[in-house]
């Protein structure tokens, strides 16, 4: 590791008040930001980074990943059986040792694209865990992950048997738990309602696969343990059990009521916004999405509801995560940019409301608000320089020039794009 000084540029801190700071150098000493100071006061031991008046701040904080996808190629997608392709996948050393090159290279991408953190939702056994140890010594290039390994799901429930244990009883779903808590996961991950693809039928988006006791069962053992617990809830219904019953974040959300709103202030729960994975099938020419009419109607009411509830969270104080939800349909591991975009087009948000949502406030939604998400001296040196100002225009985020991850600098840092799904999402920039 090395010292540097990061020098004649314009930091963005990420906290709250967020401004433009010129003037200033930001200190890095090891994996750790020393200290912000006067450009006259840089030590001589320092490594100097001339950033020509460009914009340094936080790394971005990926709240809901899936690092065993990475969107297709931009054509039509097609259900598959996802829980045959995962046994077909580790039925031999070959193909699973494949499995986990292909997860480490997916969070190199998220690296690469500015992203200094992701936390993952649901992997392929223990892989995520695996990879993020070896990144942490090493081994591996990529974010910080906080991992939650495989799911828990039920029969028939979202994501079943693929990146997610079915459960057939509360005994099953503790004993899922369990196994998640012995591969020493940073969260636990519940699936409590069904998805836009699950339901079958017009209107059904977000139908009820898990039942109150067994969230209660699985919040009580994951709390025993000083983990969090996140939930897939795509119904009104949903959230109001996730939160009824001990879940510490709700991911993507659906219409508010005042309970709603009620229980997220009382239980002090966090949302995640995931605006991304919906859009295509709610605003796309299903010509272009190749989703049916009963997914694309669907995928209308869910997107309107994971929206209106972020709207909710901004217009009540509920603390606001955002994530994309890599590896859905069209959503790629280099584009959790576009989050932030969508959250000032379809919300009243703010670029500063935004960005704030991506660095300290995940940070702080995550629980390691004393670690990352600022720029601040004491914190990791987990930082990005982009080219204009975001706070101006967020869409400097889609090209970062510099990535540092806990004082690893890498200039320049490049991602491999899909142009056909580019050219189909900008249209909603």
């Amino acid at each position: 590791m090395a010292r540097y000084a990061f020098q004649h540029g314009i930091i963005i801190d990420g906290t709250r008040a967020m401004e433009p700071l010129e003037g200033k150098a930001v200190l890095v000493n090891d994996d750790r930001i020393e200290a912000i100071i006067d450009p006259s006061d840089i030590p001589s031991s320092c490594t100097c980074i001339d950033l020509k008046g460009k914009y340094l701040l936080p790394g971005l904080i990926n709240m809901h990943v899936y690092l065993a996808g990475n969107g297709g190629n931009g054509s039509p997608q097609k259900q598959r059986d996802n829980a045959k392709l995962v046994r077909l996948l580790f039925s031999n050393p070959l193909s699973a040792a494949a499995a986990h090159a292909l997860v480490a290279s997916y969070a190199k991408t998220q690296l690469m694209s500015g992203v200094t953190t992701i936390r993952t939702v649901g992997g392929l056994k223990d892989l995520d865990t695996r990879v993020r140890d070896e990144i942490a010594i090493g081994k591996q290039v990529g974010p910080r992950i906080l991992a939650a390994n495989m799911a828990v799901s039920v029969p028939g429930g979202h994501m079943a048997g693929s990146v997610a244990t079915e459960s057939r009883s509360i005994e099953e779903a503790v004993e899922a738990a369990s196994a998640a808590i012995n591969e020493r996961v940073d969260l636990v991950k519940v699936m409590i309602t069904g998805g836009v693809l699950d339901a079958k039928e017009k209107g059904t988006p977000g139908e009820m696969k898990m039942w109150p006791e067994m969230v209660r069962a699985i919040c009580k053992k994951a709390h025993a343990y000083g983990l969090p617990v996140a939930a897939h809830v795509e119904s009104t219904k949903g959230v109001r059990v996730a939160l009824q019953n001990g879940v510490d974040s709700v991911e993507h959300g659906a219409q508010p009521t005042e309970e709603i709103i009620d229980l997220f202030k009382s239980t002090g729960s966090s949302l995640t916004c995931t605006l991304s994975p919906t859009l295509p099938y709610a605003l796309f020419d299903r010509t272009v999405s190749g989703a049916s009419e009963i997914e694309q109607y669907n995928g209308q009411i869910v997107f309107e509801g994971i929206r209106d509830m972020a709207q909710a969270a901004l217009d009540n104080g509920i603390p606001l995560a955002l994530g994309n939800d890599v590896g859905c349909p069209w959503i790629t591991q280099y584009d959790f940019w576009r989050e932030l975009v969508y959250l000032t087009k379809f919300t009243t948000a703010t670029p500063q409301d935004a960005l704030y949502a991506a660095t300290l406030g995940g940070a702080t939604c995550a629980g390691i608000d004393q670690e990352a998400g600022s720029v601040e001296a004491g914190k990791c040196a987990d930082l990005i320089v982009v080219n204009d100002n975001p706070l101006e225009n967020l869409t400097t985020l889609r090209n970062v020039e510099m990535v540092m991850t806990r004082g690893r600098l890498i200039e320049h840092p490049t991602v491999k794009r899909t142009p056909a799904i580019d050219a189909q999402l900008d249209r909603f920039l």
